[in-house]
């Protein structure tokens, strides 16, 4: 180091104003699940006696080097599935898979239940994959695995998922029982996390052949329409997705009654329950969805009835800002205490929370630094607490409309008839 001048010039420079944070990607997409026939050396099969088996693989969904050798079953159906809701403009998805060994026991409750002990140790290993791969995946599936229940038994794979999703600010979409609303809605019961979304209907697409159409679950297409609709919105995850196109289906796995004006319906049963829906658009039927094509209905979590983050999105843009907040602070610790840097901090926040607001990310925000909450003694030890009021932008799911009958418009129509005959009875 060297020591200052005892005739001379001395130059410092001081960081003590607001900072600027650049994007944060919240777009990025992990699967955990099997795949028959992958590459055993580019997607090594992970299983649960060995924790060490598993490799995290990060890639481009348009990089053909790594899909030419997903082999055929779950992974390379997701990974097709997120490719078909690409955005215009964009070319593929960020990508990371996570392999699991299927179980080769012949009876199938036991081959059902080793496989998902694998998918459950594959969900550990994805837990810790961010510092393997250099990033941190916020949209979760585990396509082909979530949908099974045993009896009674909530499904061990979703039991598994909150820890997950809490340790890496993710949110997952997820397969319940597609056989009937009752069934999904049952299913839907075992869940309570507000980072969860079930999705209650299977997708029918082609096979790889072309020719054959085969059941695959609807969760990856979901996770696909999310990451093009964070896209099209320049990259932030504050945006509802409900009510958009899902591509490259040729069908559902059960037509699900849905009318807008009909909350008896079966699809309005399952949203009113959080259970996400796909459904056919049909051609002059006033209460369809849309005209044609097949449209995501979903906008909730799987959070207690009134809690205040049960819509996903939120949780979504809740969780980006915490973790913008949480990159600009790092760089102010390991400053000392100074009024002008405190201000710094707390002005890097709320100008941050300024651009959401003129961007509508939320549809407003309250700073502030409270003596009360800032003891001299807190202060003392170099802990300083900052009061933040944020309101998320909700979700427009219900139009009403007040109609009534408008009598003025009669004494208008008779003033005006009065007018006429009285200036033409004049002439």
């Amino acid at each position: 180091m060297a020591t200052a001048p005892v005739f001379g010039t001395i130059d410092q420079r001081f960081s003590d104003e607001p900072l600027a944070l650049g994007p944060v990607n919240f777009s990025k997409i992990a699967v955990v699940s099997t795949s028959t026939g992958a590459d055993a050396t580019l997607f090594p099969a992970g299983v649960s006696s060995d924790p060490t088996s598993y490799k995290a693989v990060r890639f481009s969904s348009g990089d053909t080097a790594f899909t030419s050798k997903l082999g055929t079953g779950y992974l390379a159906d997701a990974v097709a599935a997120v490719n078909a809701q690409i955005a215009a403009g964009s070319q593929a998805a960020d990508i990371t898979v996570i392999r699991c060994a299927e179980s080769v026991l012949t009876d199938a409750a036991a081959k059902l239940a080793a496989t998902q002990a694998n998918i459950i140790a594959g969900l550990q290993a994805l837990k810790a994959a961010p510092a393997k791969i250099n990033a941190t995946p916020r949209l979760v599936g585990v396509p082909g695995y979530t949908a099974q229940r045993v009896g009674s038994t909530a499904n061990p794979v979703i039991a598994a998922l909150p820890e997950v999703l809490a340790a890496l600010l993710a949110i997952a979409v997820v397969d319940v029982d597609d056989s009937s609303s009752a069934n999904a809605i049952d299913s839907r019961e075992d869940i309570g996390s507000e980072r969860i979304m079930p999705v209650g209907v299977a997708a029918r697409v082609f096979d790889t052949d072309g020719i054959a159409v085969i059941t695959r679950p609807m969760a990856p297409r979901i996770l696909g329409l999310i990451t093009a609709n964070d896209f099209r919105n320049g990259g932030k995850p504050f945006e509802p997705f409900a009510n958009r196109q899902i591509y490259g289906l040729v069908g559902t796995s059960r037509d699900i009654p849905f009318d807008l004006r009909d909350g008896s319906v079966d699809g309005q049963q399952m949203l009113a329950a959080e259970v996400s829906i796909v459904v056919r658009g049909e051609t002059d039927i006033d209460g369809a969805i849309a005209d044609g094509g097949f449209v995501f209905i979903g906008t909730d979590n799987c959070a207690t009835d009134g809690d205040v983050w049960q819509q996903i999105h939120q949780v979504r843009g809740a969780d980006c800002i915490d973790v913008e907040h949480m990159r600009l602070t790092r760089q102010f610790l390991g400053r000392k205490v100074s009024a002008s840097n405190a201000e710094a901090w707390i002005n890097s926040l709320k100008f941050n929370l300024r651009d959401h607001k003129a961007a509508s990310d939320i549809l407003g925000y309250k700073t502030e630094f409270k003596p009360d909450q800032n003891s001299a003694e807190q202060v003392r030890l170099g802990r300083l607490t900052v009061d933040l009021g944020i309101e998320e932008a909700p979700v427009f799911r219900v139009a009403k409309r007040n109609v009534r009958r408008y009598r003025q418009a009669v004494v208008d129509l008779v003033a005006d008839i009065a007018a006429r005959i009285n200036a033409s009875a004049i002439l």
